[in-house]
Order: C-alpha cells, then sequence, then structure tokens
C-alpha cells in the first residue's frame, strides 16, 4: 500500500465485504428451516442477544483496517514471517530475545522426551513434577523470597491470588492502570476494590486514610505498566504500606528480564524486595515460555497452594515449558549483557521516535508508547507500517482510555541497531503521510 495514496475507504468496504461473504461450500450444510417463525440456530437464543449485536470487529473489518489476530508462520524473533513476507517484529514481549533460542527449545524437547506433553491433572492431586520443584526453589531465591507457586498462566496467577488473599472484611487498593488480570481478581475477590489515580501517590493516600485503622489492606500495583511503558513509584507505596498497615503486591510480567539484579524485577530494582510481600510474575515475556508464579514468605504460599482456585482445579504447567523457564532463567543470570543490550536498545529507539516529534508519554521503559490518540488513524498507522514492513500492536479502548489511542512499540535485546533505525525511517514516512508529525 502506497503511503502516500492509500486506497480509497470505499474501495476497502468492497474488499472486504466480498471477502467476509461465504462461498456456497463455506456454507454449513443440513441447518433446519425457521419452524413457526422461529430460527434454531443457537444464537438467536435470548443469552446470545449481545453476541448477535455485537457489530465492533465488523465494522473495523469492513474498513481494511482490522489489526488483530494476524497469523505468523515463523517463530517469535527481531523478523517474523507473514504472508510470506518476512517483517520486522516491534511487538513482542520477548525482551530478551529468547524465544527462538537454541538452548531453551533442546530444553523443552528433553522434557518431552523425559515427561511426555503434559501433567493430565493439577499440581494439588497427580500433576507435581520434580521440575516444578526445582523452577520454584530457583524463582524463589531470584526474587528473595522464602517460597514461590507456578500456576499455568500469568492471568490465573493475579486472579488466584488476589481473590484468595482478600476476603469479605478486606480492602483492596489498586492502581488504575493496572493489567486486566489483577482488575478480574479484584472483582473475585469478596473483599472491597478501591482504585486510585495512576501511579499517583496523593491519591493512594487519601485511599488509605479512608480505611478503618485495623482492617486488612492489598495494595496491587503493575511493576511495569504494559500500555505506558511507565514504572511503579514503589519506594512511596512501601512507605505508604508500612504507615497505613498494609501489604504490598506487585505484578512483574514486564519487570522480570528488565529491571534489577539479574533481572529480577522492580522491587530489586529500588532496594525493596523485604518491602513487597508478593511478587508476581509471567513466563511469556522474558522468560520465554507459557505461565506464572507468585513469590513470597513460605506460609502465605502454603495458603494459596489449598485455598487458591485458579492452582487447584487447573491442570499443571506442562513439562516442556516448565523445562523452557528453568533454561531461560540460567541464560537470563548469566548473560547480563543480553539486558544492557536491551537498554541500549530501548534508548536507541525513544530518542529517534522523540527526535522525529512523536509523543511517548511517561515511559521509562523497552514499552514505547507512541501516542496517536484518534482510532481510526491508530489502525491506519498499525496497517501502514505493516505494508512497509514493521510490526507494531495498535492499543485503543479498553486497553487505553477513549483519546488515548496509541501504537505500542516493545524492544528485545536481539534487535540490531540496523533495524532500530529502519523502523525510524518507515515511522517517519507514515508519520507525515497521516500527519501524526
Amino acid at each position: 500500500m502506497s503511503l502516500t495514496k492509500p486506497p480509497s475507504k470505499t474501495a476497502r468496504i468492497e474488499r472486504a465485504a466480498d471477502a467476509s461473504r461465504p462461498t456456497e461450500a463455506e456454507k454449513a450444510p443440513g441447518l433446519p428451516a425457521k419452524a413457526n417463525g422461529q430460527d434454531p440456530t443457537p444464537t438467536a437464543l435470548p443469552i446470545f442477544a449481545k453476541v448477535r449485536n455485537y457489530q465492533g470487529a465488523n465494522r473495523v473489518r469492513a474498513s481494511g483496517l482490522y489489526p488483530y489476530f494476524r497469523t505468523i508462520t515463523s517463530a517469535q524473533d527481531t523478523e517474523v514471517v507473514m504472508n510470506g513476507q518476512k517483517v520486522l517484529m516491534l511487538g513482542s514481549n520477548s525482551y530478551l530475545g529468547l524465544t527462538n533460542d537454541p538452548r531453551i527449545k533442546e530444553a523443552a524437547i528433553a522434557a518431552v522426551q523425559k515427561y511426555g506433553t503434559g501433567c493430565a491433572g493439577s499440581r494439588f492431586l497427580n500433576g507435581t513434577l520434580d521440575l516444578h520443584i526445582e523452577l520454584e526453589d530457583q524463582l524463589a531465591k531470584l526474587m528473595r523470597k522464602e517460597a514461590a507457586l507456578l500456576y499455568s498462566t500469568g492471568f490465573q496467577v493475579n486472579l488466584g491470588v488476589v481473590s484468595a488473599i482478600a476476603g469479605k472484611d478486606d480492602y483492596i487498593l489498586a492502581d488504575k492502570a493496572n493489567h486486566a488480570s489483577l482488575v478480574e481478581g479484584s472483582r473475585l475477590s469478596t473483599g472491597k476494590t478501591l482504585r486510585f489515580a495512576h501511579n499517583d501517590m496523593e491519591s493512594l493516600r487519601q485511599r488509605l486514610e479512608q480505611l478503618p485503622a485495623d482492617s486488612g489492606k492489598l495494595i496491587v500495583v503493575d511493576g511495569v505498566f504494559s500500555m505506558e511503558g511507565d514504572i511503579i513509584k514503589l519506594p512511596e507505596v512501601v512507605r505508604l504500606a508500612k504507615q497505613h498497615n498494609a501489604a504490598v503486591m506487585v505484578d512483574d510480567a514486564h519487570s522480570i528480564g528488565v529491571l534489577g539484579k539479574n533481572g529480577s524485577g522492580t522491587a530489586s530494582h529500588f532496594g525493596v524486595e523485604e518491602d513487597v510481600h508478593l511478587i508476581m510474575g509471567t513466563f511469556s515475556k522474558s522468560l520465554a515460555s507459557l505461565g506464572g508464579f507468585i513469590a513470597g514468605d513460605a506460609t502465605t504460599i502454603d495458603f494459596l497452594k489449598h485455598n487458591s482456585r485458579a492452582l487447584v482445579f487447573s491442570a499443571s504447567m506442562s513439562p516442556a515449558n516448565a523445562a523452557a523457564v528453568l533454561a531461560a532463567l540460567r541464560i537470563m543470570v548469566a548473560e547480563p549483557e543480553r539486558i544492557a543490550q536491551l537498554w541500549k536498545n530501548t534508548e536507541r529507539m525513544k530518542q529517534g521516535l522523540l527526535g522525529l516529534g512523536f509523543q511517548l508519554g511517561a515511559s521509562e521503559t523497552p514499552i514505547l508508547p507512541v501516542y496517536v490518540r484518534d482510532m481510526l488513524k491508530t489502525f491506519q498507522f498499525c496497517r501502514l507500517l505493516q505494508d512497509e514492513g514493521i510490526f507494531v500492536n495498535p492499543v485503543v479502548y479498553p486497553g487505553v482510555p477513549p483519546g488515548e489511542e496509541l501504537l505500542r512499540i516493545s524492544l528485545m535485546a536481539t534487535h540490531t541497531f540496523e533495524q532500530i533505525d529502519r523502523s525510524l525511517e518507515k515511522f517517519k514516512q507514515v508519520g507525515k503521510a497521516l500527519g501524526i508529525i
């Protein structure tokens, strides 16, 4: 697609409409005809009214700008293959560039050969392997905590921990920009949730002062906020928590492999490990796998083992995933130059974008939000960049508030300066064509 003269909206709509019409072969055979004027298909039922009425995605598809569920036919690396073409990947969370590392792939293959492909049960019953115990021990050591506990996904960690810890007489104090998994964990809890303005310590203080002095209080925050790219003011959170007898839980999904000693996260970055009671992390980003964990004192971890429903009633982490994390942890600790290079790449990209006139907000990390502040232009920007061989992620409501739409760039340690400079040239071309810079 030309940057200076893209196809008209009408042409894109017509193309999309033609592509969306099913062929005769694709039409479902043998569906019964309507009886007494009633549609027999499941979506005709009243419960599916919201399904029938949902048109949000179709409206974007009709414009030819739909940016989700794009198919990749290669490994997640600095370049990926889409539609038979190589595309520079600037939308991956593989901060250390380990997802295609041969050492990690070999570890996963060896685990499958020894343990099989799955554990066929929950950790609580038949699904605990010595591999899980080894990984938990290594994570506890890295986080400087007494114990750690594995979950099958990062989302399940936040869902299962927050809902288990905060009871009906307790309070959850949550940053308004917290990840959706923390939001859902708070909703599932029987405690009361109070939200405070994003990274605003005065707002947190006011919320804490509203609560009974002797009540149970859990402050829950992201370490690095996944859309804004800024870092929680953790020393101030800890200071307020001490003043008001509150516990602190940090979601370090986007901090591990990025901040702290050996990539151990936000609490290490600020030197407040002892004052953060629970540290959560995921394996699907820097650690090149799938799953998550919570680290804390041994008594709390034991409580979660027996009371966190997201753990007790979920199948355990697969052997290949656990072995991949163990291998990634060893590499992360043994090769600190990866984290150093990640920050060099981040600085080069950040200064390049700022020099071109883009707005990056308060980002302090390898997550760089390029603010567009218009939904249609955000989708156009994303599509035009892809046509020029650059993959980025568009973020619109509810990922960000209306009017804060952005393109989310995330850097890897394995990106080269040549790749970064090439992407900056494309951002310049597209940004000027759309009138953003």
